[in-house]
């Protein structure tokens, strides 16, 4: 016969665990668990099983747990974790790409009916088009002001109705008429809420980040840390090579319009004293590039198919 831990050994066991995982993993998930069940939860844990592990429990027994190994290890950073632990939460230990386990953690939702008093997480629009119903059922239409018309024996909705708003409680008319309509509107899971790596947390948002989003928003933060050097005339390295262009432009307008020259400014000046240059410098490269566009005009016109002709149909105009 065996016989099961008593609840002081379960508590034991756990701590010992908790600590293991803290010690050996330094990539923690903290998901929200709210109306998933165990058989999901269990469906979860065999999908991660490869590369992370999910532990849920209570908070006040996890946040202990936390406090002393912190204590123990001098390891400060992990309490970090403890003003995250709020609410029906757990964590998945992971030493995988955290984009890709929060990607797989997302795959496990399952469709719920709305019950009453939830509050929804999303609008539910009940979508128009023949329910099925009997004309007896008309009356959960009215009390909801939902338009109907009776089709062929059955109730039809004419129009798309925005039956529950998101972060309003479920009625107990409008989870029996869904129920009535085999709608269900929610799906639960896990929810990434945090995401904790080597003592620093940050937002789930950041794993759907990619290297262009990450480029654009160093080239705006570049570009503002130049346009604000180069206002109150403080040299930094975005803002130095504008600086010198401008400081090249200040000098070459003095030599333009001073008798000083160098040898940058010798050739601006021979163009202003005789405008025919541009011409003779441009000419060039509009010739070189006369016969690209010729060549394209031709494969363009090559393309196009040719109007059909009178000759064409078969028959003139007197036949």
């Amino acid at each position: 016969m065996v016989v099961k831990p008593s609840k002081a050994e379960r508590k034991i066991a756990y701590d010992a665990k908790l600590c293991r995982l803290l010690d050996e993993y330094n990539q923690i998930l903290i998901v929200a668990a709210d109306n998933v069940g165990s058989n999901q939860l269990q469906n979860i844990r065999q999908g991660l099983r490869d590369h992370s592990i999910v532990l849920m429990g209570k908070n006040t027994m996890m946040k202990r747990t936390i406090r002393l190994h912190a204590e123990r290890t001098r390891n400060d950073h992990l309490l970090h974790l403890v003003p995250l632990l709020r609410g029906n939460v757990g964590m998945i230990f992971t030493k995988g790409d955290l984009k890709e386990v929060s990607d797989e953690v997302s795959k496990y939702k399952v469709a719920a009916p709305a019950r009453v008093g939830l509050v929804a997480p999303i609008d539910v629009i009940v979508p128009p088009g023949n329910t099925g119903l009997d004309p007896s059922q008309t009356s959960f239409f009215q009390v909801l002001n939902i338009p109907t018309k009776i089709n062929k024996g059955t109730v039809e909705i004419i129009t798309p109705v925005e039956l529950v708003k998101k972060g309003e409680r479920v009625g107990s008319s409008e989870s029996a008429l869904l129920s009535k309509l085999a709608i269900k509107p929610f799906s639960y899971g896990l929810i990434v809420q945090s995401v904790y790596e080597n003592g620093c947390v940050f937002s789930p948002q950041v794993l759907d980040l990619t290297e262009d989003d990450i480029a654009v928003m160093f080239c705006n933060g570049l570009s503002m840390v130049a346009a604000l050097a180069m206002t109150i005339d403080y040299p930094t390295i975005a803002a130095a090579p504008h600086m010198f262009i401008n400081g090249y432009r200040n000098v070459l307008s003095v030599a333009v319009a001073t008798e000083y020259s160098f040898s940058q400014a010798e050739k601006v000046k021979e163009f202003l004293k005789d405008p025919v240059k541009f011409v003779t410098a441009i000419a060039p490269a509009a010739a070189a590039a006369a016969p690209a566009a010729d060549a394209k005009a031709e494969e363009k016109k090559k393309e196009e198919p040719e109007e059909d002709s009178d000759e064409d149909m078969g028959f003139s105009l007197f036949d």
